[in-house]
């Protein structure tokens, strides 16, 4: 299936600056990395790929002599790095490279910003161009399909997520695969880095936060049924960030005297198959408590997706009283407030948010269910 990231990603070769296309594990970094090279391949340049995670690789890579390094690399305008973060001083070594030889168009995935990001950051400040690639997006499917499909995947779209492995397979094969993905990344990018003591306790608070979805997030709450410090729960929250398995809104808070502070925070999932594995619970939506939390995630990270591919950049919110009146979900653009309250059902019924519309001008309210969706995230 043709990534939207391609395109973007070709427009912005051969500029001297490093690609890096950042990821969770399973998201199609390595596919997408691979049709691109194909692409200049076709296109008469010489390329080559490499698979970081091999020991001669590693090996060649890691040193900081600019001869060494064109020697193994030799005559090839595109280089793949795959899984770059495998590489000790990736960030220098890329910066020798962009440096001395610009013709060199190099790419680099890597599945972890905790540990990319790391090394990338200030040796190519100005030098690199950053991409994030996300579980298949509805526009994606549409694109690369029909509207049909799309609409006839919904349900299975929010009881086993949208990995391109999963995608469309038969239920109990499905579950499985998520299964398998969820246990093999969890354990490859959280549990192995050397600052996790104990693998139970962020489990423990996946698990938590994925029973919390569309509902506010107390750091307190969460480290008192941990038994830990309100830091370490930050911390942990924030490995999962950079990990590409959750992300989190903050609050609106300008005008009105009772909105909640903007320190408050909802997390999601980026994708639900992940989220229902943590919780291990897939079933049908008929059968479910949490189908309003799944709805929300599922519009709020498939808007993420579809501004990003469409260059569209907001700043995002939730917004809610102490009193009680809430709105799932806020873009700022322009001088502009577009609030989103997020219903699966078509029947459900819902009051105005009265006191936010008075208080802030230049505002739209749209209720977003499961017959109007598509108005939303791929107008």
């Amino acid at each position: 299936m043709k990534r939207c990231l391609q395109e973007k990603i070709e427009q912005q070769l051969y500029k001297g600056k490093v690609i890096v296309l950042y990821g969770a594990r399973r998201v199609g970094k390595t596919f997408l990395a691979n049709e691109i090279l194909k692409n200049q391949e076709k296109a008469g340049k010489k390329v080559l790929y490499l698979n970081c995670e091999l020991f001669d690789t590693k090996k060649n890579l890691e040193t900081t002599n600019e001869q060494d390094l064109k020697k193994y690399l030799g005559n090839n305008d595109f280089v793949v790095l795959d899984e770059a973060q495998r590489i000790k001083n990736i960030g220098q070594i890329l910066k020798i490279l962009v440096d001395t030889y610009p013709e060199i168009q190099i790419l680099a995935t890597g599945s972890s910003s905790f540990d990319l990001a790391n090394n990338l950051g200030e040796p190519l400040v100005g030098r690199k161009r950053d991409f994030l690639l996300y579980p298949l997006s509805m526009q994606e499917i549409i694109d690369n399909s029909n509207f049909h499909e799309a609409l006839s995947n919904l349900k299975s779209m929010l009881q086993y997520g949208l990995y391109p492995s999963v995608f469309k397979l038969p239920y109990e094969e499905a579950a499985n695969e998520v299964q398998e993905i969820t246990s093999s990344y969890l354990y490859k990018d959280i549990l192995m880095f050397e600052n996790i003591k104990n693998s139970g306790l962020i489990l423990d608070l996946l698990q938590l936060l994925a029973l919390q979805v569309g509902n506010e997030i107390s750091y307190n709450e969460l480290a008192t049924k941990l038994g830990i410090n309100v830091r370490t729960v930050e911390n942990y929250i924030d490995l999962l960030e950079k990990c590409f398995i959750v992300f989190s809104l903050r609050a609106l808070k300008r005008n009105i005297r009772n909105e909640v502070s903007r320190k408050s925070k909802k997390i999601y999932f980026y994708d639900l198959g992940i989220r229902n594995a943590i919780i291990q619970n897939f079933n049908k939506l008929e059968l479910r408590q949490d189908v309003g939390g799944l709805w929300e995630n599922f519009c709020i990270v498939e808007k993420f997706k579809y501004n990003q591919a469409n260059n569209i950049f907001t700043n995002k919110y939730f917004w809610r009283m102490y009193s009680g009146q809430e709105i799932d979900y806020i873009e700022e653009h322009d001088g502009k407030l577009d609030a989103y309250e997020f219903k699966y059902s078509p029947k459900a019924k819902i009051k105005k948010p009265t006191k936010f519309l008075e208080a802030y001008d230049n505002t739209s309210f749209n209720i977003i269910h499961s017959d109007n969706w598509f108005e939303f995230l791929i107008k």
